[in-house]
């Protein structure tokens, strides 16, 4: 089997784009959240809270009327973080990425809702009226993994990961698999989301969001006893992963190692989360990484801030771990950035574990007694110096997924 390493990574995010800004918000403990004016329009939404991706600029030059047509927020998202990533790894613009040894893996949970609303509004209005040549590219759920693939010239396997909260996370791991198998050399991997007002009503009809509109700053709250919900998120990450040897012999900088992945399924219910089958995507990944519990240094936790899931979360991660792992939920900054919260949450672990430091739960003051008991950092963050990290990811559907990273 071949080892998989970390050459490149780049970010896009609610608390920042790379890793002096977002450990400088991490550590003032401060949130991203903000209350969203416009939603307030909507009749029946109960949830007026977000945080958006902070500000960025793309270059006209190379995001132009001709190389964006054919993307939506999240595509642009994805691209631009990709070529971030490819930056960073000594690749962008290398005649090498051409040549079908390098693929992607990426997800996101749907396409641009705003060309979805175009089809939608066919159906209502009986009218082809607004709708384009691009705006089925626009509204797939594939629309991330292509337009990367295409930006590129890309031309090895394309593996699309569209489901939900696992989507970025399904993008790395399968992406891992590929290259440890010898199917590829090189994968961009990762996931990405934009925020719109339709998916915070998905989570509002289970009145599963956070409605403290007027006090944005102290929600959402992951197993705190008063929590009340979740708050959207937005934003794009995307990880060039590298053979060893190949990323050793073009001498490129190694970030971190991968070296576990797990995916599951609960098989039992599509919205209620199952303690028992999170803990066997949490040993797979052990397992596929040849590691105990005890080696792991730090796990993220998914911590979306609901009932059902913190209490299931943590119940599976105390059998699996006990109650000495220290544990805490980046939700709590940037929000729930749903198909990119995978990729975004593995970037910011992995540079924790190379920080020594990890965050603590934002608005965690009390922790709820439903929830299992567990090392949760709180406060101001705690030094911890690890050989290993594990962030943890679960999406509707009942799917599972876990990842290991090794300090290089």
């Amino acid at each position: 089997m071949k080892r998989v390493v970390v050459t490149g990574i780049g970010a896009l995010s609610p608390i920042g784009h790379d890793w002096t800004t977002v450990l400088a918000r991490l550590k003032s403990n401060q949130n991203a959240v903000q209350r969203m004016a416009a939603w307030a329009e909507y009749d029946g939404l109960l949830t007026n809270l977000a945080a958006p991706c902070a500000p960025f600029v793309l270059d006209e030059t190379k995001y132009n009327r001709k190389t964006t047509r054919s993307m939506g927020r999240v595509a642009l998202m994805a691209t631009r973080t990709s070529e971030l990533a490819l930056s960073q790894a000594g690749l962008l613009g290398d005649p090498w990425l051409k040549s079908g040894q390098v693929g992607v893996s990426y997800g996101s949970s749907s396409g641009s809702p705003t060309a979805i609303a175009d089809f939608a509004s066919m159906l209502v209005k009986k009218s082809t009226a607004g709708i384009h040549a691009t705006t089925y590219i626009k509204m797939m759920s594939h629309t991330a993994a292509v337009n990367v693939g295409v930006h590129f010239g890309l031309t090895g396997r394309i593996i699309p990961t569209s489901s939900a909260c696992t989507s970025g996370s399904q993008g790395l791991g399968f992406a891992y698999e590929a290259i440890k198998l010898g199917r590829q050399v090189a994968m961009l991997a990762g996931g990405a989301e934009e925020l719109d007002a339709t998916q915070a009503a998905i989570f509002d009809t289970l009145f599963a969001t956070s409605t403290k509109n007027d006090t944005p700053a102290l929600t959402p709250a992951p197993f705190d006893a008063h929590r009340d919900g979740l708050v959207l998120g937005e934003g794009a990450c995307t990880f060039l992963l590298e053979e060893l040897e190949h990323a050793r012999a073009r001498g490129a900088t190694i970030i971190a190692e991968l070296v576990g992945f797990s995916c599951n399924s609960d098989g039992t219910h599509v919205t209620q989360p199952n303690a028992t089958t999170m803990a066997v995507a949490m040993r797979q990944a052990l397992d596929d990484a040849g590691l105990k519990p005890s080696d792991i240094g730090y796990v993220n936790a998914h911590g979306t801030a609901t009932q059902h899931g913190d209490i299931a979360e943590t119940a599976a991660t105390r059998e699996v771990f006990g109650e000495k792992t220290p544990f805490s939920s980046l939700k709590s900054y940037m929000g729930h950035t749903l198909g990119a919260c995978g990729a975004l949450e593995a970037w910011m672990t992995l540079e924790m574990m190379r920080e020594g430091w990890v965050c603590p739960t934002a608005n965690l003051t009390q922790v709820d007694p439903k929830c299992a008991p567990l090392d949760y950092v709180m406060g101001h963050g705690r030094a911890v110096q690890s050989e290993y990290v594990k962030s943890n990811n679960f999406a509707f559907g009942g799917i599972n997924t876990s990842l290991i990273f090794k300090r290089w």
